[in-house]
């Protein structure tokens, strides 16, 4: 079977598989669930576009790895042919342990358990399946490998995944602003003394890098309409997942069903494989026929939750600088107990508050290092002659009150 094939991206062109263990990892059934998880999970109820996959994203990110991995060669740096494909797999694999719908089954239904965590428990599995030839990639993957801008290359502050999800999200979504030149960074790139640089006359290039994923959290990922459908779906998952440990029989999918009437935690997951493959099998798909079911369960406030969203009768979400007024908080939740007869703990579905937290450059998790002329190293925001650098450095964080639309805040 002729495993050298090419795909054809709307982003990049046409892209390469490298390698026939890696065309064996694309057929695998853990990374063909990525077909059927949307990159930006509720994003398409602002942006109709938005309905690209995380097998997309994976892919492009695989393609810039290549693309990285020779300009470091053409440079004069040592990668070896097995290193180089530890890379491709490490960056290949990073997104596989998602759950549907983004993040949303994190703080629900599979509690405290990163996406990160199952990723490296599912890379685990394919390595013994294909008896320990992904070993490098892991170690690669989880910062253990000698050469650490290998794994640089795979996260930190000027990763592959970044630098594909900027491209590929603003590209389905329509947003111009996220578009960033990814080619010249790569092509600017650059190995000393162990770490990842980026050549002095690339700087123009990170500044909008930067910037563009400031303003994409602002405008696509934080958007607030966008925060409006992503927590629907965590509250209709919640009251689900209260609902089953009570006793009530729900319909769901078999492996939806297996975490709404269990409780599994990061333990649960090392322990028991069963847990593992029930994941594995669980996308988008799950969670939305649950949900057009659930439309007509006997349950008020589940019934309610669901055909707001298969509706897009969303949230109303303000978002302020400053914490919301604890009365009218207050307020709304009074209203919501008369209006539906619920209780104040379960007003909070329809009435509660959140921060949301905008950070495009964090200093302690890793620095953009330029490569001077002179052959000195300095950070991007010492570097820059740009002043709008330094307030990238800083975390923004805003606060965010959501309630049912049927709640009027003057009533």
């Amino acid at each position: 079977m002729n495993k050298k094939k090419i795909i054809n991206d709307p982003v990049y062109g046409f892209i390469n598989v490298p390698s026939e263990l890696v065309f064996d990892l694309i057929q695998h059934p853990y990374f063909q669930r990525l077909r059927y998880i949307k990159q930006l999970g509720m994003t398409h109820l602002v942006y109709p576009g938005a309905l690209h996959t995380r097998f997309h994203h994976a892919l492009g990110a695989m393609h810039l790895m290549c693309l990285a991995i020779e300009t470091l060669r053409s440079k004069g740096h040592n990668i070896t042919p097995e290193e180089e494909n530890a890379a491709i797999i490490a960056i290949l694999l990073h997104d596989i342990g998602h759950g549907p719908f983004s993040h949303a089954l994190e703080h629900t239904i599979v509690g405290g358990v990163s996406h990160e965590h199952i990723s490296a428990l599912l890379m685990q599995n394919l390595n013994n399946e294909f008896g320990g030839r992904l070993s490098m990639a892991i170690d690669v993957f989880n910062n253990r490998y000698e050469k650490k801008f290998l794994h640089q290359l795979v996260s930190g502050q000027l990763d592959l995944d970044r630098m594909d999800y900027l491209n590929r999200d603003s590209f389905f979504t329509g947003v111009a602003e996220g578009v960033i030149s990814f080619d010249r960074i790569i092509k600017m790139l650059d190995v000393v003394d162990d770490q990842l640089v980026v050549e002095e006359k690339g700087i123009y290039s990170i500044e909008k890098f930067l910037i563009a994923r400031r303003l994409m959290y602002w405008q696509v990922y934080l958007h607030k309409t966008v925060i409006a459908g992503e927590w629907l779906l965590v509250k209709i998952l919640e009251r689900a997942k209260n609902l089953a440990i009570a006793g009530t029989k729900l319909f769901a999918t078999p492996n939806l069903a297996h975490f709404l009437y269990n409780t599994v935690n990061c333990t649960n997951f090392n322990d028991d494989p069963e847990h593992l493959q029930r994941f594995s099998k669980l996308d988008d798909h799950d969670i939305y026929t649950s949900v057009k079911v659930w439309v007509n369960e006997p349950d008020f406030i589940l019934s309610t939750l669901c055909k707001n969203l298969t509706e897009r009768n969303l949230y109303h979400v303000e978002i302020s600088n400053l914490s919301p007024d604890k009365a009218e908080v207050e307020k709304l939740a009074a209203y919501a107990i008369a209006k539906y007869g619920i209780s104040e703990k379960e007003a909070s579905y329809f009435v509660f508050t959140d921060t949301i937290k905008n950070n495009a450059y964090r200093v302690d998790d890793g620095n953009i290092n330029i490569l001077m002329k002179d052959g000195s190293i300095q950070d991007i925001t010492t570097a820059s002659d740009n002043s709008n650098l330094e307030t990238l450095v800083k975390t923004v964080q805003k606060y965010i009150l959501c309630y049912d639309k049927s709640l009027k805040p003057n009533d």
